[in-house]
């Protein structure tokens, strides 16, 4: 009799979400994303994009369009926050994509995220869809209901719903995520505002209790993001992104360097987050379910691989459930999760202290790892 490839629910169509659909499609899997938007948008946000990531999209056929839509930066320049002396640069450009066998980018969360919307056909996205409960069917795989009454079946279920997971919270229990005192103040905005003054390269201004990350996300340069880290006194979580106040941003860093606030000065508008974090999980997997991205590893945003080891794990989970049939998708699945939990742990604590690009730093174990050649558990 011929094995029939497992069908597999993927609840959130972020780039983790989009990332595993892709991949298991390349294998033959069938796959339907469930995303409780409506529809997408082009958030104000930008992401970097590691050589470790780029692996990832280059085997999902996304290098040409990233390279065309993104900036290529020299290094990402590591800066004191009064005198702007450089504390250590991470030299990306050629000499990285040399060394790690792939390129350095910088983007707007948009594009990238649309690029994957590209990576995997409309008909298999169901928008609209928010989870309302996640069971055993009685065909021995997974049931899923949703808000909308909706009710769809499948062998398997990824919960790539993001730090706030339902599918989580159904499998371990609902505790809320470590918020870290912190929040961060964010926006893209157009380089023109500048008045002539020049973002050049990727940046991050250290200071003694807060920092401000700058690069643009676009290959002519001209839309500028930035993103800052700092304590908020009084600073309650209402939302998971409001909008922020730009008077309070640039009271904040007011003795900051007068490069950085000619961008701070800029800026039209910005929204605010508070970063949250989780201690490593000892479990990913229940049965035909697993997590994979924020939803089992959501990490603070100072070395730039959240998204990173999301899309880490779609081609792991992948080549972990190539050429499974339906008896066995529980062992690929915690083989999936022991070939990951490793990493991706070592990923959330070295970020939580950061310290990464303030001295001289090894980059050679985040940026050099091959997703699709990496050993399996």
């Amino acid at each position: 009799m011929t094995k029939r490839a497992p069908t597999i629910a993927v609840v959130g169509a972020g780039m983790g979400g989009l990332a595993a659909a892709a991949a298991l499609r390349q294998r033959g899997i069938e796959v339907v994303v469930y995303e409780q938007a409506r529809a997408f948008s082009r958030l104000g946000a930008g992401i970097q994009i590691g050589c470790n990531a780029m692996q990832v999209l280059r085997g999902l056929g996304l290098e040409e369009r990233l390279r065309a839509d993104t900036f290529y930066p020299r290094s990402w320049s590591n800066r004191d926050w009064k005198t702007g002396a450089v504390l250590f640069d991470i030299v990306f450009g050629p000499e990285a994509e040399a060394e790690h066998g792939a390129p350095y980018l910088l983007a707007h969360r948009g594009d990238l995220h649309a690029a994957l919307v590209g990576a995997v056909p409309p008909e298999f996205v169901r928008l609209g869809h928010r989870l309302a409960g996640i069971e055993p069917s009685s065909s021995g795989g997974v049931r899923l209901t949703f808000a909308n009454g909706d009710v769809a079946e499948a062998d398997a279920a990824i919960g790539a719903d993001g730090v706030h997971s339902i599918v989580r919270a159904a499998l371990f229990g609902d505790d809320a995520p470590t918020f870290t005192g912190r929040i961060a103040y964010r926006t893209v905005f157009p380089a023109r505002l500048l008045n002539g003054f020049e973002v050049g390269n990727c940046t991050k201004w250290w200071g003694e209790d807060r920092h401000v990350v700058v690069y643009p996300v676009k290959p002519d340069r001209s839309e500028i993001y930035f993103v800052t880290s700092q304590p908020e006194p009084g600073f309650e979580i209402e939302s998971w992104s409001a909008q922020g106040d730009t008077g309070t941003l640039r009271a904040a860093f007011e003795g900051f360097h007068p490069e950085l606030r000619r961008v701070l000065a800029a800026a039209p508008d910005v929204h605010k987050r508070p970063l949250v974090e989780r201690e490593p999980m000892d479990r990913w997997v229940e049965g035909n379910v697993a997590l994979l991205g924020d939803a089992c590893h959501p990490m603070t945003p100072y070395m730039a691989q959240g998204a990173a080891m999301a899309m880490e794990d779609a081609a792991i989970l992948s080549r972990c459930l190539d050429g499974v049939d339906r008896e066995g998708i529980a062992p690929a699945l915690r083989r999936y999760e022991e070939t990951r939990k490793a990493r991706t742990a070592r990923m959330q604590l070295t970020s939580r202290q950061n310290r990464w690009g303030k001295g001289e730093t090894d980059t050679a174990w985040v940026y050099g790892y091959n997703a699709w050649t990496a050993p399996l558990a």
